[in-house]
């Protein structure tokens, strides 16, 4: 998320309840708060785990949250305090405010020329919505949503919604507010049912000529490249990369943080748990593989029994 205009340190520190000790340059000014996969040179930023020190440390990040004593170090601000996450939920709670809205279409909605809003769809404040497109009824567009022209979203689909982000905690689970956005480029269609889920801090952002089917889920901070087709019950975890030309069939799903290059094919009820890098590939199975490899390896499968059958009787002989 970008500020409107920088702040500095001290202005910063006033959001913050809990002691903070200052290690780094105290004249830098922080434009901008996000999540380690999004991060700028400007941006404040937060670790508080052991595993994620050096990570977050080597980012782009010029303002760092940390519960460890770090000393001054070129281009970064380290702040040190005892739970990072509050402090930045802090910081992040200090610029989104949830507003209630008591009409379906804010005010301030932007909505182009052409298009056809149907009965009981939900704007909500800061969308803005392109030319000649169709919102069927009972969609839910959440505020910061973009959507450009020519889009068609089915009925009972939601567009922004909260990423589902939390911290497990002795006393329960710690939410990630998310005050991040969603944008739909032009030529879009999405089926009956879906949810796109906007960004924690960054964006999430479905490409130019991506078609849904219905109830498919795409979690907070994705990106789906262009012309990409998504099958029914697809389910795509947050900051994964779909690149363009993709194809993933029904109820394939894919795990976070990974990338998935151009033109790549997952067949249905596939399982996706790792980078691929390779154009052009089809994939099949779980977890998914090449899927010719995964149709041989199948068959081998098949052939255990009689096997296994046909060693004990040698054995026995």
């Amino acid at each position: 998320m970008r500020f409107k205009d920088p702040i500095s340190i001290s202005s910063l520190l006033k959001m913050i309840t809990q002691k903070v000790e200052v290690r780094g340059e105290v004249d830098f000014t922080v434009t901008g708060i996000n999540e380690l996969h999004s991060v700028e040179k400007g941006d404040l930023s937060f670790v508080d785990h052991e595993k994620y020190y050096e990570r977050v440390i080597n980012s782009a990040a010029t303002f760092i949250l940390i519960n460890k004593d770090y000393p001054a170090q070129e281009g970064k601000v380290f702040l040190i305090c005892e739970d990072p996450l509050m402090a930045y939920l802090e910081v992040v709670n200090h610029y989104i405010k949830f507003t209630p809205q008591n009409q379906q279409i804010h005010p301030h909605a932007k909505i182009g020329k052409g298009t056809i809003i149907q009965p009981n769809v939900f704007i909500g404040e800061d969308v803005t919505i392109g030319e000649n497109c169709i919102i069927h009824s009972n969609v839910a567009i959440y505020a910061n949503t973009t959507i450009g022209d020519r889009v068609v979203i089915h009925s009972n689909s939601t567009i922004g919604a909260d990423a589902c982000y939390f911290q497990k905690r002795p006393d329960g689970w710690v939410k990630f507010d998310s005050c991040g956005t969603t944008v739909i480029e032009d030529d879009v269609e999405i089926g009956a049912n879906c949810c796109i889920d906007k960004g924690v801090s960054g964006v999430t952002k479905i490409g130019e000529g991506t078609k849904f089917d219905n109830l498919v889920q795409i979690g907070h901070d994705t990106h789906i490249g262009k012309r990409c087709f998504i099958g029914a019950q697809v389910g795509i975890a947050g900051c994964t990369v779909i690149d363009d030309e993709c194809v993933i069939w029904a109820k394939a799903g894919i795990n976070k943080d990974l990338y998935i290059a151009k033109n790549t094919t997952v067949l249905a009820f596939s399982g996706i748990d790792r980078t691929i890098n390779d154009e052009g590939m089809t994939f099949f199975g779980v977890p998914a593989d090449e899927a010719r490899r995964k149709w041989r390896e199948i068959a081998y499968i098949k052939r255990l029994p009689e096997l296994f059958e046909t060693n004990n009787k040698n054995e026995k002989e």
